[in-house]
């Protein structure tokens, strides 16, 4: 059995990993199954693609078809040929795609239209946000999938409320949390926590990438001043997301010769996963707008503010550490006093997130293919 594994961002290597490790724990075992690591090329900053190969221990791609860069049109457009030719030249008998980025739209399109098989490794999450582009990519992918793992009964039945035949839904659980439980132990301390003599519990991490936190100017330097504001003057840890750094740059944040500084605001490069997972796991509190790491805290026990409307995880809402407050600055203050007053929801991990979901995935695979 061949296998194409896609990736092409963050998040596509902490998910591809256990399922790496699972497909040699398999071969050491006699199994008939081989795969091929296709890197897009998606993320070409190293803090946010090259260091997760050695950090998680994953062998170098068999492939990388460059495709960073341009709009969404243009890197699905650019993903879609070069991968085309990538799977003419090395036929598979199922493509595996994991998350929600344009590589797993675009490879799954391909695949598809070249009569491979297609397997969505987190498939059903939905927001039910239409101007989100990742909820354009998983609608589409689960449309020509043939094979679905989920993470949860709500992706379950969302993908039963779509049609989707129940011989098809594998509920596997969480892949990321195979990720974060294999490397716990591994963490290590990032330069910062010596440089700003940071203790557990006494700093802030916070993320912020997406178009409606970070594009318009005003509301971004609202948000940023408000979670300053309510933070009673603990560090605010801030690792810049490259999409974020531009307007950063542009309203001159933290600058020298800027009136918009903060004593406690940090901001860092974007960090590899050991290190960042490290921030996590001892801060008193993450502010996000990623979907991911609201799974991480969840686990973690790691209260987490995420600043969207929805989110395609509710499951980290309904039983995990994670307040969902929407992007209006308003929401920030009652949340952050809830939390310094020590009435956070203590939380509970998810069904199946064990740390054994890439083990599912494989077996599964394999029974079906043998």
């Amino acid at each position: 059995m061949r296998l194409h594994l896609i990736v092409g961002a963050r998040p596509n290597f902490i998910k591809i990993a256990p399922i790496i490790h699972a497909i040699h724990a398999a071969q050491e075992i006699g199994a008939n199954i081989s795969y091929r690591l296709v890197h897009t090329g998606q993320h070409f900053d190293k803090k946010m693609s090259d260091s997760f190969f050695h950090e998680l221990n994953i062998p170098n791609p068999d492939s990388n078809l460059g495709c960073g860069g341009g709009t969404q049109a243009e890197q699905t457009a650019a993903i879609m040929v070069a991968y085309e030719k990538d799977l003419v030249l090395n036929p598979a008998d199922l493509v595996i795609v994991v998350g929600d980025v344009t590589s797993t739209m675009a490879c799954s399109i391909v695949a598809k239209k070249m009569n491979t098989k297609v397997a969505h490794v987190e498939a059903g999450i939905r927001s039910f946000d239409l101007t989100m582009p990742e909820e354009i990519n998983r609608m589409v992918t689960d449309s020509i999938t043939d094979y679905f793992f989920t993470t949860s009964e709500t992706a379950n039945n969302n993908l039963r409320k779509a049609g989707i035949a129940e011989k098809c839904i594998f509920f596997v659980g969480n892949v990321m949390i195979d990720t974060l439980l294999e490397n716990i132990s591994r963490f290590k301390r990032p330069e910062i926590w010596k440089k700003e003599n940071l203790k557990k519990g006494n700093y802030l991490i916070m993320t912020l990438h997406r178009p409606n936190n970070v594009d318009e100017e005003q509301k971004f330097k609202s948000l940023i001043e408000t979670i300053i504001i309510n933070s009673r003057n603990l560090p605010i840890i801030f690792p810049v997301h490259p999409r974020t750094l531009k307007i950063i740059q542009k309203i001159k944040l933290n600058s020298q010769s800027s009136q918009f500084k903060f004593e406690n605001l940090r901001l860092i490069e974007p960090l590899g996963y050991l290190e960042f997972n490290y921030l996590v796991k001892n801060a008193k509190v993450v502010i996000t707008d990623s979907g991911g790491i609201t799974e991480e805290t969840t686990v973690m026990g790691v209260p987490c503010i995420t600043l969207r409307d929805n989110t395609e995880r509710p499951e980290t809402v309904t039983m995990g550490t994670n307040e969902v407050i929407g992007t209006n600055p308003e929401g920030i203050a009652p949340m952050l006093k809830k939390l310094f007053e020590g009435k956070w929801k203590k939380g509970k991990i998810p069904p199946l997130w064990d740390g054994k979901t890439a083990r599912r995935i494989v077996n599964a695979v394999y029974n079906e293919f043998s």
